[in-house]
């Protein structure tokens, strides 16, 4: 955890005119300083820094937030590197929790390792980058695909010559272990049979273009290789390290930073040619996916940058598949703000080759006809479903049950419960049931249900669970947005300091948008409620690695609180009227319902 008291005295001493100057053209107008928004087209400045606030605001697209939140979204750093990054800047030691020596030591050994890895990798990569200008054949298979010497030097491209050993002559020590842990040379087996050349060590990459992998900061973390011709494999990435993770890395988001605002979406792909070629062809949003599916992790590092994404596949039994495992992996984010779609192109053609072959404004228009996450999640489910049988139409809720699932609570998920029951031959209300939902209204009456919690009960809940809750919301303050009504009304009828914190959360998130932590301390300060957020916040160890599923466990155990006192209000009435006795009965459901949802520990 990283003290607010920290944050509060590094936002103090950090400039945001010189933080968001390095990256946009600012000018003076009045008290404040003006710019091209970098979040998002625009040809007029309509993007406000403020030096007296230390805050930034967008009257266009609404962007707004401190530097540290400016460095998480223009950059994409994680909360962690941002608040580093500023440190660094101004002098200052970012303080860590008390851990024991030997994990200290540990963990300075990592750091030391990741040091020395990144310096090796950035010597091959201008090794590569050198023989590729060396290497007529290889230039000469660019230039065949349509690359110009500009875009291969955007993306760093490089030429590995086919020797077994070509790395011993740029490395002074062959046999140093960063080279294998990089990936750049592998060690055959002393029984694997060969000619001298190819025991012992040898090179990973060979008679191949080079790829560079960076890091949303432009560290070179690892590489992809592809082949002159026609054998195989086409491609080899890196292996695992502890700069690149597959599962967490796209090829190209570092050179498509500034072309995501711009497009106002970013293109995913699944290879390093689609990437470099669309680029070549104004499509500089387009990132890839790095030899594997595509992750919740990758959806969530692009919604760093853009609100919009594009999923690009073959339309092959392959390329369904692959979108298959994109809409799982994108479906928890997929909040009401927020777009998803997927391009299928005809299986004669992948990105490159469609855009060489028919043009960028063919391929423009086949963006623009995307098909919306909407429906890719109800023709997903119907996959091999026979809809004309009540065996097909069962089978395809059952297939559709966990995606919608998976959806977080907004007006998109209401939408499509409708149109699944649409397609099952079901009412609305009956699916609502039979998914453990709440019917939709209808003419009939409405089932018995016990009170929604309302600011004039002032319930008090347990002030562990309340606190808690405070605690996730300010230090994620996002989360709010992903919350349904009813959650959010829950939060509202929190009695005392807890529940004006969360209207005024509301309030500063209506205005301003989501906000750090660091940017909320600074508001509150002065506020009577300053002193009870401090202490939420700072309390106990925070794990950073909390999720929003954390948060709905801390809604479970509010919720069972709030059914465990109805019923003790409705028992002491002492009515044994039917209607008494049903609600009585419906909270004790609720409770048992809200209970095994709440049975895995939090942190």
């Amino acid at each position: 955890m990283i003290p607010a008291g920290f944050l509060q005295d590094l936002l103090a001493r950090t400039d945001i005119v010189e933080v968001v100057g390095r990256h946009v053209e600012l000018k003076r107008s009045g008290a404040n300083l003006m710019g091209l928004c970098p979040f998002h087209a625009e040809k007029s400045p309509s993007f406000s820094v403020s030096p007296g606030k230390q805050f930034y605001h967008c009257f266009g697209c609404g962007a707004s937030g401190d530097a540290i939140r400016f460095l998480t979204e223009h950059q994409g750093l994680s909360f962690v590197e941002a608040v580093r990054d500023l440190a660094q800047r101004v002098g200052l030691q970012v303080p860590e929790e008390q851990v024991s020596a030997d994990e200290q030591q540990r963990r300075e050994k990592l750091r030391e390792r990741r040091v020395s890895l990144a310096d090796v990798l950035a010597k091959a990569a201008d090794f590569y980058r050198a023989q590729l200008r060396a290497n007529p054949r290889a230039v000469a298979y660019l230039k065949a695909r349509g690359l110009t010497g500009a875009i291969a030097a955007r993306f760093g491209l490089g030429y590995a010559p086919p020797g077994w050993r070509t790395l011993a002559g740029v490395f002074a020590h062959y046999d140093d272990p960063l080279l294998e842990e990089g990936g750049l040379v592998r060690q055959r087996e002393a029984d694997a049979g060969g000619d001298d050349a190819e025991r012992g060590r040898y090179d990973w990459f060979r008679d191949r273009i080079v790829f560079p992998i960076r890091s949303v900061q432009g560290e070179v973390i690892g590489f992809g290789g592809r082949v002159l011709d026609d054998s195989k494999p086409k491609y080899i990435n890196s292996p695992e390290t502890p700069l690149f993770s597959k599962g967490r890395e796209l090829y190209g988001l570092f050179e498509a930073r500034q072309a995501l605002r711009d497009k106002g979406y970013a293109l995913v792909v699944e290879g390093y040619m689609d990437v470099v070629a669309l680029a070549q062809s104004g499509f500089a949003n387009a990132v890839a996916t790095l030899g594997t599916a595509c992750t919740a992790e990758h959806v969530q590092k692009l919604f760093r940058f853009t609100d919009s994404v594009v999923f690009s596949f073959d339309g092959d039994a392959a390329g369904r598949r692959a979108a298959a495992r994109a809409l799982e992996a994108a479906l928890p984010h997929a909040t009401d703000l927020r777009s998803v779609k997927f391009l299928f192109l005809p299986p004669e053609h992948d990105p490159d080759s469609f855009v060489r072959e028919l043009g960028p404004a063919a391929f423009e228009t086949a963006v623009t006809q995307a098909v919306p996450l909407s429906r890719q999640l109800v023709e997903q489910a119907g996959a091999d479903a026979d809809l004309s049988t009540a065996e097909g139409r069962a089978r395809m809720l059952a297939q559709a049950r966990p995606l919608w699932q998976a959806l977080p609570d907004g007006a998109l998920k209401r939408q499509l419960l409708p149109e699944l029951a649409r397609q099952a031959g079901l009412g609305d209300a009956d699916l609502a049931a039979l998914w453990g939902g709440r019917p939709a209204p209808t003419a009939a009456p409405a089932p018995l249900r016990p009170p929604r919690p309302t600011a004039r009960t002032g319930r008090k809940a347990p002030a562990a669970t309340a606190d808690l809750a405070l605690r996730l919301l300010l230090r994620h303050s996002d989360w709010w947005e992903r919350l349904g009504a009813d959650d959010q009304q829950l939060l509202h009828a929190l009695g005392g300091a807890h529940g004006e914190t969360v209207a005024w959360l509301e309030q500063q998130i209506t205005e301003h948008g989501p906000l750090t932590w660091a940017a909320l301390a600074v508001a509150l300060d002065g506020t009577p409620l300053h002193a009870a957020a401090q202490a939420w916040v700072g309390g106990g160890a925070f794990d950073e690695e909390h999720g929003f599923e954390d948060l709905q466990r801390v809604l479970h155990r509010l919720w069972i609180a709030h059914h465990e006192e109805t019923v003790r209000a409705l028992i002491a009435e002492g009515r044994t009227d039917r209607e008494h006795l049903d609600r009585i009965a419906a909270c004790r459901e609720l409770i048992k319902q809200h209970r095994a949802a709440e049975s895995l520990p939090i942190g």
